[in-house]
């Protein structure tokens, strides 16, 4: 499957850092059967009495009303998602393009399940989160064979129609 890497918005409310809260949070969301992808909770580096939770998508009437009951705003922060095969090497390739191209990420959330990944990838800006767009699609496009190795492959596989030799039955 093709790399697909689109922007996300993430919602996100700041919560008393306590068991229960992430329950709480997802509890309005559950019962307007909201399907969410992506969930990241994290205590707030600065004060340990606080959380953030986050989460996408939510669309629609029912499920921004969902989310507004839970107190989640939509974040301030540019994320992109990205979807597609994994292969070894895959988020350093991403994370070489950024680099070479300047832009610095705010936050990276990745996961393999099989064969498949996501990533969600935080900017600090839109234009940032915009002109990666382009940079992770190509980095994570599966890496072309070189002509040489096709060329030479080509020239080993047996062909499919050979030349028989001829038998003659005998009576």
């Amino acid at each position: 499957m093709p790399v697909r890497v689109r922007p996300v918005t993430l919602w996100r409310v700041e919560v008393d850092n306590q068991p229960g809260a992430l329950a709480r949070t997802l509890e309005p969301l559950a019962a307007a059967k909201v399907d969410l992808q992506v969930v990241m909770g994290y205590r707030l580096p600065d004060d340990h009495r606080r959380a953030a939770i986050e989460v996408a998508p939510i669309s629609g009437a029912r499920g921004t009303s969902a989310a507004a009951a839970a107190g989640l705003h939509e974040a301030a922060i540019s994320a992109l998602r990205i979807e597609g095969d994994n292969r070894p090497g895959l988020g350093y390739a991403i994370a070489r393009v950024l680099g070479e191209a300047g832009i610095n990420a705010d936050f990276v959330l990745g996961q393999v399940i099989g064969n498949r990944h996501t990533t969600v990838i935080g900017f600090e800006s839109r234009e940032d989160a915009a002109r990666a767009i382009p940079l992770i699609t190509r980095a994570a496009a599966a890496p072309r064979k070189p002509a040489a190795r096709k060329a030479a492959r080509r020239s080993v596989r047996p062909s499919a129609k050979r030349a028989r030799p001829a038998t003659r039955r005998r009576r």
